[in-house]
């Protein structure tokens, strides 16, 4: 909503609810699903019977809130600060969301300037452990920076460890990044992030479920990381211990169909043994920016093929490769053996042995032939790059 608009009664609903009910509440969901949000919030405002699904305790609960709720006030609150707030159908609203049902948010308040529908198009969440390593730091970071520098957009938490890395290294790069928080998002947490969140919201989107001057809670953490996975094309997840509130993320992403990533660390690490654990099930290893776009992105967006470095010798012919490969490593070897070894004809052996000579892969003595140095040393590096 705009500060030229009158806001309707769908949107000052919506404004309310999002101050009554919990993020995530799939019986209120229901609620709108089924009854509408003006009479949802007429029967909080007026109703003495509680709507399905709830006990007398709770409804008084939320009803005592709907009283003292001030959606009109949120609004204005709100547009001083430069946040507006997004309804579901709204132009800018990201049709994804409504993949979670009714755990879908009543509605999300925004800070920032650019469109959350076309920047969720293209985006994925990068998430991780708080207690990070340096190691996690670093992969959050540089996944990030290469993710932004393909024209992706970096999702994550705002909090301490891999998320503020993941940020941190898509703003490095001049690239988009959102944070979504779990308290209103006029209140950056955590406190030592202010400054880091400030600058998503100058340079990319903070968003969040909750009206402004909310704070966040346990809950609110956990729920708020469905709509990180339903908002993103993928999750990655860059350490993570077995409780790891990222690896909640991680099993929305995979409820929702969208891809799941985890980046591996050391087998001994606790860091990492959510991580692997995902792995050991549906998730796909990544370990860098083009593997995850790969994954993500549009047809023929691929990584580039792995390989260790060229050696000499690999740019021999097939056949060369082999009879220099059936040469023994410390003692002369007649061609017939050499022949025998590379599974072809004598004729062709004594070929090819003569075309390693002239390349100063090997050397004649009399009737047998023997690597040279620099031939050993190159066969030898083959062999162990095997």
């Amino acid at each position: 909503m705009t500060g030229s608009e009158e806001p309707d009664d769908e949107l000052l609903g919506r404004v309310l609810l999002s101050r009554v009910v919990e993020p995530g509440d799939e019986v209120a969901g229901r609620w709108v699903r089924e009854y509408g949000v003006r009479e949802v919030v007429r029967r909080l405002r007026e109703g003495v019977e509680p709507l399905p699904g709830v006990s007398y305790k709770r409804w008084d609960g939320l009803r005592a809130r709907a009283v003292r709720a001030e959606p009109g006030r949120d609004l204005a609150v709100a547009l001083e600060t430069g946040v507006r707030f997004l309804c579901p159908g709204d132009i800018e609203w990201p049709g994804q969301l409504d993949d979670l049902g009714d755990t879908r948010p009543v509605g999300l308040w925004v800070r920032g300037q650019a469109s959350l529908r076309m920047w969720a198009l293209r985006s994925v969440a990068v998430v991780g452990a708080r207690a990070c390593t340096e190691y996690g730091a670093h992969m959050a970071a540089t996944l990030a920076g290469g993710l932004a520098e393909r024209g992706w957009v970096v999702v994550s938490g705002g909090a301490y460890g891999v998320d503020g890395a993941a940020h941190r290294g898509a703003l490095g790069t001049g690239g988009a990044t959102v944070a979504v928080l779990a308290c209103g998002v006029d209140r950056p947490y955590p406190r030592g992030h202010t400054q880091l969140i400030n600058r998503i919201a100058e340079q990319g989107l903070v968003i969040g479920e909750l009206p402004p001057g909310d704070h966040p809670t346990p809950s609110r953490f956990i729920v708020r990381n469905r709509v990180i996975a339903a908002l993103t094309r993928g999750t990655v997840v860059v350490e993570a211990a077995h409780r790891s509130g990222s690896l909640v993320t991680a099993r929305a992403a995979q409820r929702l169909g969208r891809h799941t990533m985890g980046v591996p660390g050391p087998a001994t690490s606790g860091l990492s043994a959510g991580v692997h654990e995902l792995l050991r099930d549906d998730a796909v290893l990544v370990t860098d920016a083009a593997e995850v776009v790969e994954l993500v992105g549009d047809m023929g967006e691929l990584a580039p093929e792995r390989r260790g470095p060229v050696l000499p010798r690999d740019l021999l012919e097939p056949g060369a490769r082999r009879v220099l490969a059936a040469l023994p490593g410390r003692r002369e070897a007649r061609a017939d053996e050499v022949a025998r070894g590379a599974q072809t004809t004598e004729d062709d052996a004594i070929a090819r042995l003569y075309e390693l000579r002239s390349l100063g892969y090997v050397e004649r003595h009399g009737d047998g032939w023997k690597l040279t140095r620099q031939a050993m040393i190159s066969v030898r590096a083959g062999r162990s790059g095997c």
